[in-house]
């Protein structure tokens, strides 16, 4: 039964030596999804090597601007006005990560969002990996209607009681972390950890398009990853077939504006096993932009070697679900 074989895997004799010794399960809210967003609450358990919680922390944070969402998060410019800033947080924070792996769902989007605030406030977060409970459940094959933190916590029973709140997250994750990665070690799965690159440069430039309505006026930022990403570990299967899935190894190159971060879109398509190519070729797999009609260099080799073009939207949607590599 999976229950023995978790009860099993929680002794130190029958657990992985080359697991973590610590994890950090976090949640944040923002004031939205782009790289000049800002944190307004943050969540955090702290998790022994076996999953088990040692302590918890919550703090809201004044973003020093509008709070977005508030019909999402539910933190109002009143409720935030008295919040201590980041810089004035960042240690409490950087105590409750330091030395442990970030567990977030989405996780490349909440390592994001912490780097560039403690980029902000001229520090460095202590946080050298993360794993994401999405390639996680996908690792461990869950049955899932898909992959929202509802359909994880139901999953394994857990209760919702203040979605969104970060705390709430926070705790309803650990809860749903704890079962996968025991069950994880039952089973010797590799756990799918990816490196925290810290942000070394940060520079503020004017907005140059228009904002969304309730998000008010701020600057853009920009940012640079300190180290190149690692190579993708699976062989090129091919072209993209319109109606199928992508599959892992698959080289994807990237062309003009996008609504989500560029950085943010890589990063997916990397933690989904796919190649991020920077530069378009007849062995290029997928060409993602939201103007084919374009005349940048990708969009005109795409069209000269026949490459499948998607936009932004669609491959969101493909990424949901991308086949596993071949074996052998």
């Amino acid at each position: 039964m999976l229950e023995d074989r978790m009860r099993a895997a929680s002794s130190p004799t029958a657990w992985p030596a080359a697991y973590p010794k610590g994890y950090a399960v976090v949640d944040v809210e923002t004031t939205g999804l782009a790289r000049d967003d800002r944190i307004i609450s943050a969540g955090v358990y702290r998790l022994d090597e076996h999953g088990e919680v040692e302590d918890h922390w919550y703090t809201l944070v004044n973003p020093e601007r509008d709070p977005g969402p508030v019909w999402i998060h539910g933190l109002t410019s009143d409720v935030l006005e008295g919040a201590p800033l980041f810089q004035e947080i960042a240690e409490e924070f950087s105590a409750r990560l330091d030395g442990r792996v970030l567990v977030a769902h989405n996780a490349v989007f909440d390592w994001q969002m912490i780097a560039r605030e403690y980029a902000r406030a001229e520090r460095e977060a202590p946080v050298r990996q993360r794993l994401c409970t999405i390639a996680l459940s996908k690792e461990l094959a869950l049955p899932l209607p898909n992959y929202k933190l509802e359909a994880l916590a139901a999953h394994f029973g857990v209760v919702q009681q203040r979605a969104h709140h970060a705390l709430d997250d926070a705790r309803v994750l650990a809860e749903a972390f704890r079962p996968s990665l025991r069950a994880a070690a039952a089973g010797g799965v590799r756990l799918p950890l990816h490196e925290c690159r810290p942000l070394t440069e940060w520079t503020d430039r004017p907005v140059p398009r228009q904002q969304p309505a309730g998000y008010g006026n701020y600057r853009q930022t920009s940012w640079r990853p300190a180290r190149k990403r690692p190579a993708c570990p699976y062989p090129n299967p091919g072209r993209y077939e319109a109606g199928k899935r992508l599959k892992q190894g698959m080289r994807v190159a990237f062309s003009g504006d996008t609504s989500t971060e560029r950085d943010l879109l890589e990063d997916r398509a990397t933690e989904a096993g796919l190649h991020v190519a920077t530069s378009l070729s007849r062995l290029t797999s997928l060409l993602v932009t939201n103007d084919p009609d374009s005349g940048t260099s990708k969009v005109v080799k795409a069209r000269q070697f026949g490459t499948p073009v998607v936009d932004e939207a669609a491959f969101g949607q493909l990424l949901g679900d991308v086949e596993a590599a071949s074996e052998g």
